[in-house]
């Protein structure tokens, strides 16, 4: 089971629901990681115990980005997120018969896998590597060149990202890592500036 947010249903969900694990990496932005990740379980119960691409799709689009506002709202924007997750859901609806697994078990090459991930809205190169990544070291989705696609994310033994989320320790390092590489951004904008 994966272990990324500490919650032991959420993190259930995102292990047993394709379409949840999706809707919280697309979510993992400009919010800590755990709230993108639980995210999915709230918007399920919010939406009456089920997430299905389809019906989120069809959902009147002010009363899905209403779900989202909802206190506590489920992203730090919740208008432009709700949004983006309806234009999500239907693309997995329309393209991959309402299967977010789709995605995945259909790739045949790690080059394949990325590029399917990458057409998703919202999913540019490195949120694309990342899930990439998360998909090969979690749940064994590993078609022919998946670390090539994923890296270098894919990398054993690195903490770079949700991909390498397995344990509270494992969590502690990924924050560690991200923190050192913003102060490293900073430090390099403050020397060119």
């Amino acid at each position: 089971m994966l272990s990324i947010t500490g919650d032991k249903e959420a993190d259930r969900l995102l292990s047993e629901d394709p379409l949840a694990l999706v809707i919280g990496m697309l979510l993992d932005q400009q919010v800590p990681m755990e709230r993108a990740f639980t995210a999915p379980a709230d918007l399920r119960d919010r939406l009456g115990g089920r997430l299905d691409a389809a019906s989120i799709a069809a959902t009147d689009p002010d009363a899905l980005i209403d779900v989202f506002r909802t206190r506590p709202a489920l992203h730090r924007y919740p208008a432009s997120m709700g949004a983006r997750v309806q234009e999500l859901c239907r693309v997995i609806a329309d393209t991959y018969g309402n299967d977010a697994s789709a995605i995945w078990s259909s790739a045949s090459s790690g080059e394949e896998l990325f590029e399917a991930v990458r057409a998703l809205p919202g999913f540019g190169d490195q949120k694309t590597r990342i899930f990439v990544a998360l998909l090969g070291k979690q749940l064994g989705v590993r078609p022919p060149g998946w670390e090539k696609a994923s890296a270098p994310y894919s990398d054993a033994g690195a903490h770079r990202s949700v991909a390498d989320i397995d344990s509270p320790a494992a969590l502690a390092k990924v924050r560690e890592h991200k923190r050192k590489m913003k102060a490293e951004a900073r430090a390099k904008a403050s020397a060119n500036g």
